[in-house]
Parts: C-alpha cells; sequence; structure tokens
C-alpha cells in the first residue's frame, strides 16, 4: 500500500478516535520519518484503546472494593508443631528434587533503570555487594551457577528487559561472559509497551514521528513470555515452574526447595511470598480474600479502616504485604495466553517528555503531565485456581533498592547493612563469633559468595573454611 493510502486510512481511523493531533507534523517529515510514524498508529488497537482512556483516564481512578475481603490464611515461615514440621520437611525434599531435574527455571524482570538511584544504566547492572561491589545481575548469576552446582543441574534463567534498556542489558552480559553462566541458558527477552496519554486521554508525542511510549509494567511478562517464545523454550526444555522476581532485591533466594515443594504439594499455580508487614500503612500491597478469591490490594487502595484493624492478641488482621516473590506454573501461563486474558491497568500520573503542538519543541515538564498505564504481575492471582502464601522473614529475603539515600528507606545503604547482617547472622549460628560495637551493631564488614554458602544450612559445610573475624575486619568467604 503506498504512503498516500496509509495515511488516509490513519487519519480517518484517528480522526474516528479523536487522535488526529498524531498527524500534526506530517508535513515536515521525510519518507522515513512518514513511515515510521504511520507503522506506530497501524499497530495500535483503536477500540481497545479507546476503553482503556474511558476505564482509566475519563472515569474516576478509584478503585472498585470487592464486597468481602477476609484475611488470607498462609504457611508460617517457621512450622509451629510436629505436624507442620513433617510437610515442611517434605516440602524441601520434593523442591530440592524438582531442582535436581531442571524443573524449576528463574524469571527476573529488569526492564527498569537506576534513574531514582541517580545511576545511569539498567538498575541490574548497580553495584550493591559490600566487599566486592558485585551488581545485581552478578549476583543473581552466582547464585544460579551455585545452585546448579547444589542440585546437579544448571537451571534455566529468564531475564525480562524493556525497550529502555534491552540492548544495554545484551551488551553487559556478553561483555561480562555471561557472569560463568552457559549462553545457553540465558533467555533475554523484551516487554510490551503501551502509549502515554496527556491527562485528558490524548495521545503524547515523543518526537514529531514517534509516539511516546512506556513499558507495560511486570504484569507485562505472562504476555511477553508467550510472545516472545519464552514458554515454547520452557516446555522443550522440560521446564514446569517458574520463580519469578525482581531485579532490585539482593537478598532474594532464587530456588527455594521448602516454597516450591509447597507450591507443588498444594497443587498451586501461582504462589506468593509475603512478610508481616512494618506498620498498618507500609507501602507494600496487601494479601487478602477478595470474594472468595486471592487478590492483592494496593496500599493506597486499602480502606485505612481495614488496614489499621487488628486482632484480640492485638495484631493486623492484614498483616502480610507483598514482596513480588512467586512461584508460577508454566502451564498456568499457557492457558492464560490461549484464552486471551487481560489484566486491568494501574494509572500512574507521572511527568513524561512530549512535543508541543504549537511550538514543535519537545518538552521536559516541571510537573506530572501525562498518564503511563501498566499491568502488575499479583493480578494474575485471582485467575489462578489454587494459591498459597510462604511467609518469610525481611531480614533474610527482602532489601529493595529503589532510591537513592536521600529519598526513602529502600536504598543501597540499607540494602547493604541488611546484607551485612543476614550473613553475620548465618555465621553466627554456625557459632562463628561476630565483634560488634558498643552498641550493639556488627563492627566488620562481611560478604559471602553464592559459592560458599546460598542458604543458612550452607554454612555448616564450610565451618573449617571460615578465619576468626575481629573488630574492623573485611571478610570475604568463596
Amino acid at each position: 500500500m503506498k504512503i498516500e493510502e496509509r495515511y488516509e486510512k490513519c487519519s480517518r481511523l484517528l480522526q474516528e478516535y479523536k487522535q488526529k493531533h498524531l498527524l500534526t507534523f506530517w508535513g515536515q517529515l521525510d519518507e522515513g520519518g512518514k513511515d515510521n510514524l504511520l507503522k506506530q498508529i497501524e499497530e495500535l488497537d483503536f477500540e481497545s484503546l479507546d476503553e482503556k482512556i474511558h476505564q482509566y483516564i475519563k472515569s474516576s481512578s478509584a478503585m472498585k472494593l470487592p464486597a468481602k475481603i477476609e484475611p488470607v490464611p498462609e504457611y508460617p515461615a517457621l512450622p509451629q508443631n510436629a505436624e507442620q514440621e513433617k510437610k515442611y520437611t517434605e516440602a524441601k525434599r520434593l523442591g530440592s528434587e524438582l531442582l535436581s531435574k531442571g524443573k524449576v527455571a528463574a524469571l527476573v524482570v529488569a526492564g527498569g533503570q537506576g534513574t531514582r538511584l541517580g545511576f545511569d544504566g539498567p538498575k541490574g547492572d548497580f553495584a550493591i555487594t559490600p566487599v566486592k561491589n558485585k551488581t545485581l545481575f552478578q549476583l543473581f548469576a552466582e547464585m544460579i551457577k551455585a545452585s546448579g552446582e547444589k542440585y546437579g543441574f544448571e537451571q534455566r534463567w529468564y531475564i525480562m528487559t524493556s525497550p529502555l534498556n534491552h540492548e544495554q542489558i545484551q551488551k553487559i552480559f556478553k561483555d561480562n561472559n555471561f557472569y560463568g553462566l552457559k549462553e545457553r541458558n540465558i533467555f533475554i527477552f523484551q516487554q510490551g509497551t503501551e502509549v502515554n496519554f496527556s491527562l485528558d486521554g490524548k495521545i503524547l508525542l515523543e518526537e514529531k514521528d514517534t509516539l511516546a511510549v512506556s513499558p507495560d509494567g511486570h504484569g507485562g511478562s505472562l504476555k511477553a513470555l508467550h510472545k516472545s517464545g519464552a514458554i515454547a523454550d520452557m516446555k522443550a526444555g522440560g521446564i514446569e515452574y517458574i520463580s519469578y522476581f525482581q531485579v532490585d532485591n539482593p537478598l532474594i533466594n532464587i530456588f527455594d526447595p521448602l516454597f516450591i515443594g509447597l507450591h507443588v504439594m498444594n497443587e498451586s499455580e501461582m504462589s506468593s511470598k509475603a512478610l508481616t508487614k512494618a506498620g498498618p500503612l507500609e507501602k507494600v500491597g496487601n494479601f487478602c480474600l477478595a470474594d472468595g478469591k486471592m487478590k492483592i490490594i494496593e496500599y493506597s487502595d486499602l480502606p485505612a479502616k481495614l488496614a489499621e484493624k487488628k486482632n484480640s492478641d492485638g495484631s493486623l488482621v492484614f498483616s502480610l504485604g507483598s514482596i513480588a516473590i512467586h512461584i508460577i506454573n508454566r502451564s498456568f501461563v499457557e492457558k492464560l495466553n490461549a484464552a486471551g486474558f487481560a489484566l486491568p491497568y494501574h494509572k500512574a500520573v507521572k511527568k513524561i517528555f512530549y512535543v508541543d503542538l504549537q511550538s514543535g519543541q519537545k518538552i521536559e515538564p516541571e510537573k506530572p503531565n501525562g498518564i503511563k498505564l501498566e499491568t502488575f504481575v499479583f493480578d494474575a492471582l485471582p485467575l489462578a485456581g489454587k494459591s498459597i502464601i510462604l511467609e518469610t522473614i525481611r531480614s533474610e529475603e527482602f532489601a529493595p533498592v529503589k532510591e537513592d539515600q536521600s529519598e526513602g528507606p529502600d536504598n543501597p545503604v540499607v540494602a547493604k547493612k541488611m546484607m551485612i547482617a543476614r550473613w553475620a547472622s548465618w555465621l553466627a549460628q554456625a557459632g562463628v563469633e561476630i565483634p560488634k560495637k558498643p552498641d550493639g551493631s556488627i563492627d566488620c564488614v562481611i560478604e559471602i559468595a553464592p559459592s560458599f554458602a546460598i542458604c543458612r544450612e550452607d554454612i555448616e559445610k564450610r565451618k573449617d573454611k571460615i578465619p576468626q573475624i575481629k573488630s574492623g575486619d573485611v571478610v570475604y568467604l568463596e
């Protein structure tokens, strides 16, 4: 079809859906620019776009709460009785067996940039460990390699990028020789995008020939796994379970045999780890049963009356917070995609670069001027036939690195302290004396490489290789 015919067709559609402004600069574009703009417009699903505009932009953004919201049962971090202890032992055995047979793969969602950390690059390339300054990607790669050696099967690693960093991440892995992993065991794929809107529902232009778009959120992983061929790759390799985590958590236990085993024993399709919230208004999603279905309600959507509701012992009724750690059945992702599923969108009002339609100048706004729509992976929970929650301990598994120290508590300084404290507790439990300052804080710097230990239990086997630790020492065990 000639470019003039394509233009006429797009122009009619844009007129119908009140987005004709996208052709404002048509007369200023060369042939390449015209083709680029038309390609993007031709890929738009206008009916779906119109629905999004009316549902998420022009209507009230207040979430409609379920009629019935109840607390959700969970498996505690530690077994509470002999029967539970027996079940946990069996779950660990089953999880270890599945790992040794290569039935579990890792999936990290790594589409974000390190902007809020003051870092120019993919967040996964941010240096985080306290002694060797390993990046998040290197740390995860070493965990996966150590797990492979422990269970006798090097697990596959699926890495979801975004258009913001896809090529950068591919280059990082190649330049670092895939951090010692086999290239064939790493599958890097890209998530989808959503167009960005002005506050009144008009699609923004990033350039005169380019629509403003942004990644479609971590919920996009469920479609991107299918579209990229990652699910087909898993099926061909006999992988049945996906260990899902986010790139900003250096305390992640990527392959937890207990979690995997409990998930499988309960015939769950999508399971989650949770932690006890630090307070009623902590900024994490709240696990609950919504009209009988497992669901996460965002902290901003849960009414304060429910968030602050307490049991007779003083504990919070809705005490479990989401930390974005899941086990997901491969077959569940296949089923969702076969049924043409759609997760709900979440609206974020942001500062978005745009081209001013009058002046033609690119504008960096001083205040939020537009809307990004994204999906969250936890919104797939109500679609799962069965789902379980395993409580975990914050100090063992959750130290998110999201922001600069000046912005809030989820920063690298806090994360490094938590990493040192966790490793120190592993050593102390094995009988190693840890030097302390008068105020009780740790008086040394410790880093344990995954090749030395990936969990507390591994320390016992290597006690003879641990040196005496003195005040002020910097200790690296590998």
